[in-house]
């Protein structure tokens, strides 16, 4: 794939009301190609409102290609399968939803929650099983994807990271995939400046049969955080898929003292090592990780980059484009923003 032209921004204003509840936090994003409808989800755990999934429309001129306004037209509450919502933060069964689909074949959605488990600076947060679920457009679940048993959060030093889990969804004609946000404990340690590491895409059947497991190699850090030591956050934000092999894949880092940085990877699963039965990626046993290939730097947008966090397909113009939009989730900070951006491709 490859991006031919830059469409245009819109925001959505800081903490924005929309019938009782806070516009923000927006993690993934997706689109209904048949209604025109877009589903943004918030990864609010009960702070403002319950978890929770906007609808709402994104203006582009399939014309022209101008990108010119952004509304939000309606809220729904995810609920759990006893049919109520999830719990706030800290709690068990408490829901982070990071990504959204739409499943253009059952009308449906799927989306995604990271999980969570203690660690050393949150030894009393619950385990939190990460997921993949489906809903139907009134929020009601319907059911969820088997997860490798490799997958499963912990109170040990084993299986993902918080704040690790399952952040990217991506539906194929054939198949679903989901990336976690980096590496499991038992893969590698987190990237620095020094050295990149290993996170792990699942790929499942549309009927829900696991299929396999492969390799995402993450970068190094883009730039040492400021001062020398500081805090750092790097990994997959998103993923899209292109065809059953091919994705693009949001790789973005927070760097104290830097900012964000945001790359956009196409990539592809074809001739990669399928790792669904390997406890560990740091034996000497050899792998071969999924084909990687810049399509775009976006830290060289101005102004600064967002919190890029969601992709997504819309219209395809009458040129023959396709258009690629991606989403910021603005932490609910007023020093960031809730920002869409939209591009021209072509070989997608």
């Amino acid at each position: 794939m490859q991006i031919t032209r830059f469409l245009g921004e819109q925001r959505l204003p800081h903490r924005m009301p929309f019938e009782g509840t806070t516009v923000g936090g927006l993690s993934g994003i997706d689109r209904d190609p048949r209604t025109n409808t877009w589903y943004f989800i918030s990864d609010d755990r009960w702070r403002y409102d319950p978890a929770r999934f906007y609808t709402g429309r994104l203006d582009i001129d399939r014309a022209t290609g101008e990108f010119t306004g952004v509304s939000v037209t309606g809220v729904t509450t995810l609920l759990r399968p006893d049919s109520t919502p999830y719990p706030g933060y800290g709690q068990p069964e408490s829901a982070d939803p990071e990504t959204i689909r739409f499943d253009r074949r059952s009308g449906q959605l799927l989306w995604g929650h990271e999980g969570d488990r203690p660690d050393a600076n949150n030894p009393t947060v619950p385990v939190s099983q990460l997921f993949v679920r489906r809903i139907d457009r009134e929020g009601r679940h319907l059911g969820e994807l088997p997860l490798p048993r490799n997958l499963r959060m912990t109170e040990t030093t084993s299986g993902p990271r918080r704040n690790f889990g399952f952040e990217g969804l991506a539906i194929a004609p054939r198949t679903v995939a989901a990336i976690t946000e980096g590496p499991r404990h038992e893969d590698g340690e987190p990237p620095t400046v020094r050295h990149g590491a290993p996170t792990r895409i699942t790929v499942w059947s549309r009927s829900g049969r696991t299929l396999g497991q492969f390799v995402y190699p993450l970068d190094r850090l883009p730039a040492e955080p400021v001062p020398q030591g500081g805090h750092s956050d790097s990994g997959v934000s998103e993923i899209l898929a292109i065809d059953d092999d091919r994705h693009l894949a949001l790789e973005r880092s927070w760097i104290e003292g830097v900012g964000y940085r945001v790359k956009l990877y196409e990539i592809d699963l074809r001739g990669a090592t399928n790792v669904l039965g390997r406890d560990s990626l740091q034996t000497r046993r050899p792998y071969r990780p999924v084909a990687k290939r810049l399509v775009t730097d976006l830290s060289t947008l101005r102004p600064p980059v967002q919190n890029l966090e969601s992709l997504a397909w819309g219209p395809r113009l009458d040129t023959g484009e396709c258009t690629l939009v991606i989403g910021s989730d603005d932490n609910f900070d007023s020093a960031e923003a809730t920002q869409f951006l939209a591009f021209a491709a072509r070989g997608c």
